[in-house]
């Protein structure tokens, strides 16, 4: 029976309130709290929560705002500059971390294609802890920052290319025709973009700046126009949200927007880790735990010591380095899209993808706990540690 949309929101927000409430007093992270929320009140939990498709489309928002705020964050010249710094960092380690999955995989007796997928879901880290764990000055002012947004979108542009070939693979279609459509695509959306932005927004901005009510309005429509937009042509409504705030950072509005939706993206936020610890079977553990064990080991152990040593070789001081490769430590929300993707194509086996989905919400659990502990974060346990 369907659930009401109230009484689920009920439950996930006064149950996140009382959940973090513990965790801050416990001093542990509060991304820790809403996944065992999930898991805890979830339908292989305690089944209060059933309705987990619609939490996750719900909280898929969270995400396209996450990237929308970023994009504002960058001017086009300094984001050209950072992809063309870290691209060759990205591009190794990416294939680094691939091989080792697939080498894990392998020996644990999967098919050869359900090892290829599971090495492709470990190539990324997460766009959301990485940002949510780094504090606002970095992340906007500093070249940690900088670096830390490069190596991710970098990211995001390889996990596009793996979706697609998921989507080909599936469908029997050439993945490189459809490859040469979103290239095309892409550079055509920005340039769309920019355009509407100088000849629509901006004048629209410029004449009702004091409706903060049509500003708001105006702002959402706008990031999430686009980010269907990105859809329809083959890229993904978190790439068209980047493009949508990237092609409104020159704005002299932009800080203002970036300001006000920070509250509504931590909103959707909760939703997307509540519906990451609800989606999961608790009953698959026995089957799929020591491989997830020894994987999110794997990962945790190599990808601070991959990305510490790749940023040292073009001369980042050894401080960031191990900084940033601490906070890139763990698997993406990607890693979760993929394991959907090709377990719904047929393509994996529900083993395989629940393996996928194991291995990312330990590294996640493990890499936020390693970050709040050890490094300066908004939400760190020390206050010593504790930047906003």
């Amino acid at each position: 029976m369907d659930q009401h949309v109230v009484f689920i929101f009920f439950l996930i927000f006064t149950g996140g309130a009382l959940v973090a409430s513990l965790a801050l007093f416990g001093r542990q992270p509060l991304l820790v709290a809403y996944i065992s929320l999930g898991a805890l009140l979830g339908p292989y939990g305690l089944g209060w929560v059933t309705d987990l498709e619609l939490i996750a489309q719900i909280s898929s928002i969270g995400i396209v705002f996450l990237l929308f705020l970023l994009g504002l964050d960058m001017q086009p010249q300094a984001l050209l500059r950072v992809l063309k710094q870290v691209a060759h960092i990205t591009l190794i380690s990416s294939l680094l971390f691939a091989a080792t999955g697939y080498g894990i995989a392998y020996l644990f007796g999967f098919s050869l294609i359900e090892c290829a997928i599971i090495g492709a879901a470990m190539m990324f880290s997460s766009t959301i802890i990485g940002i949510k764990l780094l504090p606002t000055t970095a992340l906007h002012h500093k070249h940690s920052g900088e670096l830390m947004i490069g190596m991710l979108l970098m990211q995001d542009f390889i996990a596009i290319f793996v979706l697609l070939v998921l989507l080909s693979a599936s469908s029997g279609d050439n993945s490189i025709t459809s490859l040469g459509i979103s290239i095309v695509a892409l550079p055509a959306l920005v340039a769309l973009s920019m355009f509407l932005v100088r000849h629509l927004l901006q004048p629209l901005f410029t004449r009702f700046d004091r409706i903060g009510e049509y500003i708001f309005l105006l702002t959402i429509g706008w990031c999430l126009g686009i980010a269907e937009l990105a859809e329809v042509i083959g890229l993904s409504k978190e790439i068209g949200a980047f493009i949508a705030g990237i092609s409104l950072a020159t704005s002299p509005i932009a800080q203002y927007i970036a300001l006000n939706l920070k509250p509504l993206r931590d909103f959707f936020l909760i939703l997307f880790f509540f519906s990451l610890g609800g989606g999961f079977d608790l009953s698959l553990l026995a089957t799929i735990a020591v491989p997830a064990i020894i994987l999110a080991i794997a990962m945790l152990s190599l990808k601070p010591i991959i990305y510490r040593y790749l940023l040292r070789s073009q001369s980042e001081n050894n401080s960031l380095s191990w900084d940033l490769g601490f906070r890139l430590g763990q698997n993406s929300e990607f890693s979760l899209l993929i394991a959907y993707m090709a377990f719904s194509t047929s393509l994996i086996g529900n083993d395989a993808s629940h393996l996928i989905q194991a291995t990312a919400i330990i590294t996640f659990l493990v890499s936020s706990y390693i970050v709040v502990f050890n490094f300066p974060s908004p939400i760190a346990v020390s206050d010593k540690l504790r930047r906003d």
